[in-house]
């Protein structure tokens, strides 16, 4: 039976021992600050944050070359494995572009996932797919729960600056909003490759109103999972989770986003990830 390998991008928010324990790929992508370039990977906890806070511009952030990603895919199909690949969705990044080329160059049977999410939302598929790979499920039946997964996926995100999202050109994509709105509140879905904007104040009370409506929300729905992602201090997370953990049986996951996330939301943005069973 053929072994298949799951390779993911360094924007999705995962435990490391979760993938060190489910064997998955993590392609790094980087991050320039003033002229010096970061690998994701390398970045300690809160250590981005500090380098942002203190640059004379927004860091830049940069997908992984095609030629990384064909001879990451060459090596892992060394001995005939095939390889399934999860990446941020195309909105957001030309990450999961830059693979698919790197896939027609590379010597390997390779599968390309635009996983239509980031940050936890696309760890839930890339962990569903990594632990059917493991008991040696079919390319067939891994690819049909990535999209099972996918369908029943809600991201969520509240950012308390526009800064960062109008300077990297991310403000184009988010439908309805004004830059010149910079310190207004706004909580987006994404839905369709799309920053849907479906909240909008000033002020924490407007993340906490909405936070009220979403645990009402969840009484009534079959929750199977929920991360909570954050850029800066925990604290709201920490919230967050208290008042979101009775209407799951699984651990709530509170984790620091990654740089290219952070890049684009700014300090003190939030992101709840929900998968229905």
């Amino acid at each position: 039976m053929t072994k298949i390998k799951i390779v993911t991008d360094s924007s999705v928010t995962i435990e490391p021992e979760v993938v060190k324990d489910l064997e998955i790929t993590v392609v790094p992508l980087s991050v320039m600050v003033d002229g010096v370039l970061y690998s994701d990977a390398d970045l300690a906890e809160g250590q981005f944050l500090d380098l942002m806070r203190n640059s004379k511009n927004l860091p830049k952030t940069s997908q992984p070359p095609v030629g990384v990603f064909s001879e990451i895919f060459e090596e892992l199909a060394a001995d005939g494995s095939q390889i399934v690949a999860i990446h941020m969705s195309q909105a957001l990044s030309g990450t999961v572009e830059a693979a698919r080329q790197g896939a027609t160059l590379a010597q390997a049977e390779v599968t390309v996932v635009d996983s239509g999410f980031t940050d936890q939302a696309m760890k839930f598929q890339v962990v569903e797919a990594a632990k059917l790979a493991k008991e040696g499920a079919d390319l067939e039946t891994i690819l049909s729960r990535i999209e099972e997964v996918h369908e029943k996926t809600e991201l969520y995100i509240g950012v308390s600056t526009l800064e960062n999202l109008v300077k990297g050109g991310r403000i184009g994509r988010v439908t309805g909003l004004l830059s010149s709105l910079l310190n207004i509140r706004v909580i987006m879905e994404m839905k369709n490759h799309e920053l849907i904007p479906i909240v909008k104040g000033r002020g924490t009370k407007t993340f906490k109103k909405w936070l009220d409506n979403l645990s009402q929300q969840l009484e009534r729905k079959d929750v199977a999972e929920i991360g909570i992602s954050y850029a800066g201090v925990s604290t709201f997370a920490k919230e967050m989770k208290e008042l979101l953990q009775p209407y799951v049986n699984r651990e709530i996951s509170i984790l620091e986003t990654g740089s290219i996330i952070q890049t684009h939301t700014g300090e003190n943005a939030w992101a709840i990830l929900i998968r229905y069973n």
